[in-house]
């Protein structure tokens, strides 16, 4: 449901160096050829998606609409990871909460109630997020 990002032929080049946030480094100077972000982002292709944001229960984490997921099926989710979840026909952006009494889905948005995982919900826990892309223009 959420379509794999296909590589694209022609990529941007990336600084061999760290790029600081102060003042210019000299050194920033080299660059390599290429980046290909699958290569830097992705541990498990098969396993990973890419997804975009749609709403604003988590904005307060800083995860804004329209910003793209890097999804990753293949890890095992732990408490407090950001997880896409498929709960009663849904996809939601939550973070896990895993207690001794069940499972909560929590949101970074005080707007929105957190989401207890009962016995009888149609739940997935879909995959953890590994990363947020976001536009800043």
């Amino acid at each position: 449901m959420i379509p794999k990002l296909e590589e694209q032929a022609v990529l941007p080049s990336m600084a061999q160096s760290e790029i600081h946030a102060g003042f210019p480094s000299p050194a920033t100077d080299y660059m390599t050829r290429a980046i290909d972000l699958n290569k830097e982002l992705v541990k498990h292709p098969a396993a990973t998606f890419y997804g975009r944001v749609v709403g604003d229960s988590m904005i307060d984490a800083g995860v804004d609409e329209g910003d793209i997921l890097v999804i990753d099926r293949a890890l095992d989710a732990q408490d407090g990871d950001m997880a896409v979840c498929f709960i009663d026909g849904e996809f939601a952006l939550k973070y896990l909460r895993f207690r001794p009494d069940g499972l909560s889905l929590h949101p970074a948005n005080d707007r929105y109630p957190v989401i207890e995982v009962s016995e009888g919900s149609d739940f997935m826990m879909w995959g953890v997020v590994t990363y947020i892309i976001k536009k800043v223009k």
